[in-house]
């Protein structure tokens, strides 16, 4: 789970549950409002009874009823039961409804002044009035339906409420995490898009001192002196390269006139020709890294356009010098968007180099010194491959494949170092086009390089 969406489910689930909680509180807190405000109705009326039996002499159980009748504090399905200090029953009102009680209750009462219970749908309160002359015992009993009905709209006030707030909160949490979090994902883009060829990449940053943008200061710090050490790294390696070529130049001329007089024997030109063909490998590793680190998006901007085919054919036509005998066939595919495809912006001595190490490499790695060209384009993108007959890659080879002197078990035999395909990617890469390896079918090995325009 992505750190973004951590932080919302985190926020969201912390006001769910407190508004949950607070919704439940509130339920609570109204609910027993209700029954206190209830219980007090109760009271009233209970005592309002007792009283006008007791302090009015001449009012009998009938008036008594009627005026319980049309009270204005009439309570909902209400009866009214009042005893005397004998626990004898004196009043009931006229309504329907029951209670059930004993005497243990009156005499609870009478040793606790009043109670409040729950009979099934209906509130009992109980009250004890003591008198000069005598004690009565009131119990009522009522359902209150309207503050039932209040709570009940209270209820789904607050589910809804809960469950349209919380919806609310989940999405306006993802919304302002994704908001708060879009520097992260830009930098997280910039740090995925860096490699050797665009060390010189930053973070952009605001006044604003967070702790993305701390965290962006401290990583443009770092690129710097990663940058700085991979430039010391390459002009070490340059000057290097450079200086030993003199020495190996010096060392081929001389025995190149070793070989060359008539005085040397033949048992010496063959030992000399073995030494040569060392010293000239070890020529061509050294020019390969030179070009590796003189290859730089700095050194090489050029938006000079050139034709691709005619860089492919001075490749082909420099390659047979060098290899006479390596056959290369060539097909260019009829397209109507073919002649703009071919024109690419770029470096013509770096592209020749990738083209010439790809065809070399097919040529040297097949079982008939041949390769297959075949030039196309793809939504006015320029495609070319390159394919050859041969002992195919596995998986694991092909995951190393442009990795720095990296040799295949198919290279047994064949003179290399591995940096052949390390260039040919470094060069594409800084034209900003791609190289890639697949099995087309059987034995057959096919490299495409695509130009995207």
């Amino acid at each position: 789970m992505t750190l973004k969406n951590r932080i919302s489910l985190l926020v969201s689930l912390l006001f769910t549950i407190l508004f949950g909680l607070a919704s439940t509180v509130i339920f609570i807190l109204y609910s027993n409002y209700r029954k206190e405000e209830f219980r007090d109705r109760l009271e009233i009326k209970a005592l309002s009874n007792i009283k006008l039996l007791v302090n009015v002499k001449q009012i009998d159980n009938q008036l008594l009823k009627i005026i319980d009748q049309n009270s204005i504090n009439k309570l909902y399905d209400e009866k009214t039961l009042v005893f005397d200090s004998n626990y004898k029953l004196i009043y009931s009102s006229i309504d329907d409804a029951k209670i059930n009680w004993s005497v243990d209750d009156l005499k609870y009462l009478k040793k606790n002044k009043t109670f409040f219970k729950q009979q099934g749908d209906y509130e009992v309160y109980g009250v004890f009035y003591d008198t000069n002359d005598k004690d009565f015992y009131a119990l009522i009993s009522a359902t209150d339906d309207y503050g039932k009905k209040k709570l009940l709209f209270l209820r789904y006030i607050l589910i809804l409420s809960y469950i349209f707030f919380t919806c609310v909160c989940w999405v306006a949490t993802s919304f302002a995490v994704r908001k708060i979090m879009n520097p992260l994902n830009a930098f997280h883009q910039k740090i995925k898009n860096i490699n050797e060829n665009n060390l010189d990449t930053r973070v952009e940053t605001k006044s604003s001192k967070n702790e993305i943008d701390l965290i962006a200061n401290e990583f443009n710090f770092m690129m710097d002196r990663i940058e700085v050490s991979y430039q010391k790294q390459k002009e070490f390696t340059a000057h290097a390269s450079h200086e030993l070529r003199t020495p190996l130049s010096r060392i081929t001329s001389q025995i190149e006139n070793v070989a060359a007089d008539s005085k040397t024997t033949p048992e010496s030109k063959s030992f000399l020709k073995t030494i040569l063909s060392d010293v000239n490998q070890l020529t061509e590793l050294i020019n390969s890294l030179l070009i590796l680190s003189k290859i730089d998006t700095k050194n090489h901007e050029n938006n000079e356009v050139h034709r691709m085919d005619e860089i492919l054919f001075s490749a082909i036509e420099n390659l047979n010098k060098s290899f006479p005998d390596f056959v290369i066939l060539f097909e260019i595919e009829e397209n109507e968007n073919l002649d703009t495809a071919l024109e690419i912006k770029g470096n013509k001595n770096l592209l020749e180099i990738a083209l010439s190490n790809v065809l070399k490499n097919a040529c040297v790695y097949s079982d008939n010194k041949q390769a297959k060209v075949k030039i196309s384009s793809e939504d006015k993108n320029l495609i070319l491959s390159i394919s050859n007959t041969g002992t195919t890659l596995s998986e694991e080879e092909q995951k190393n494949l442009f990795q720095p002197f990296m040799r295949g078990k198919n290279s047994k035999g064949t003179t290399g170092f591995g940096l052949g395909l390390r260039i040919v990617q470094r060069i594409l890469t800084l034209h900003k086009a791609t190289i890639n390896y697949s099995i087309s079918s059987g034995n057959i090995n096919l490299f495409q390089i695509l130009f995207n325009l």
